[in-house]
């Protein structure tokens, strides 16, 4: 459910390549006004030098345009601290099907004199109209950025993890990412990236985002303490400078391409309670055994929502009988979502 930008029979395309402009930026709010072409990491480096930061980031963030993140609902990795497009989008510009143009691009916080029209694009996939420009709440940069690199050896010391990284990490926390031993293996054959920290079953990237580093320090340090005292981490490493922030940042992020080299790729996005992310990985290697060249699951353990990847040597239609319909039945019997963050490609 992640490939639906990807043309197969007779779509019309459309470009908003040439719509990548900043129409307004107020400092004071925080609110940016731009055109839907507009890449995302372009607006990113825009914002950061006037101190600001977009609250929306993803490891696409290079290609992508906003407009195609806010007709997807795109989720991120800061959703966890700044939620989703459908709080920070004020307002939006849509051409409809018939050439009218849907002008509510408004830049208040608070409006409530009547429908609220937006909303029903955001995540619309261009099915109701083409987003042409958007309006959105951008916080304010951080002035002290921490990444912990962790290590466990279960599923089960991952999610206690968590729960003790809510409790005494609080407002500072932005980011709770996981991916597990059968990516990192990935990782290191394809990327030659290097493990920072001994051999575990998972591995956790935690972000902290604060005002004051003395503070997000000391919180960040008894944390860390508490979970290496009662051995939820056996391993770990902390990153406060840039470089070594972006390294352990890449180890996450980078996974997706690793995957690209490993073969085909069946790619499902996937929304489940947090306590079952990670049975579904299991079960799904479990059900296909040999079929598959491996199944693999990372994602964002923060908005419950695992990414899960199977990989064989090429395209294999008995391979993909034997996912489909068993990853939908599956999350249906959890109560969960078969398309977390990416739109389910309607027609």
């Amino acid at each position: 459910m992640v490939g639906g930008s990807v043309p197969v029979f007779d779509e019309i395309i459309l470009s908003t390549s040439l719509m990548n402009q900043v129409i307004t930026f107020d400092s004071i709010s925080g609110i940016l006004t731009c055109q839907a072409g507009c890449v995302l990491e372009n607006l990113s480096q825009y914002l950061d030098e006037k101190d600001f930061i977009m609250p929306l980031d993803l490891g696409a963030k290079g290609s992508c345009h906003i407009g195609g993140n806010v007709a997807t609902n795109a989720g991120g990795l800061r959703l966890l601290r700044y939620g989703s497009l459908r709080g920070t989008v004020l307002g939006l510009e849509v051409v409809l099907a018939d050439g009218r143009v849907l002008n509510c691009l408004a830049t208040l916080r608070k409006d409530n004199t009547g429908y609220d029209l937006k909303q029903i694009f955001i995540g619309s996939e261009g099915t109701l109209g083409v987003i042409t420009a958007v309006s959105i709440l951008c916080p304010r940069k951080p002035k002290a950025i921490n990444v912990a690199f962790l290590g466990c050896n279960s599923f089960q010391h991952l999610l206690e993890t968590f729960q003790c990284c809510k409790v005494m990490l609080g407002e500072i926390l932005s980011a709770f990412e996981f991916l597990d031993a059968s990516c990192m293996k990935l990782l290191e054959k394809h990327l030659k990236l290097s493990n920072p920290i001994g051999e575990c079953e998972f591995y956790i990237v935690i972000e902290t985002a604060g005002s004051n580093a003395t503070h997000d320090d000391e919180k960040l340090h008894n944390f860390l303490e508490e979970v290496m005292m009662s051995s939820l981490v056996t391993d770990g490493t902390v990153a406060t400078e840039a470089a070594k922030i972006k390294a352990l940042w890449s180890l996450r992020l980078r996974v997706s391409e690793a995957l690209t080299h490993d073969g085909y790729t069946y790619k499902y996005d996937i929304s489940l309670p947090v306590e079952k992310i990670y049975d579904l990985v299991k079960d799904m290697r479990g059900h296909l055994g040999d079929m598959a060249k491996n199944v693999v699951g990372y994602g964002h353990v923060g908005d419950g929502n695992l990414h899960l990847d199977i990989t064989s040597t090429g395209k294999d239609p008995a391979l993909q009988a034997a996912i489909e319909p068993y990853v939908y039945e599956w999350t249906s019997k959890w109560k969960g979502s078969i398309s977390a963050e990416h739109g389910l490609r309607l027609r």
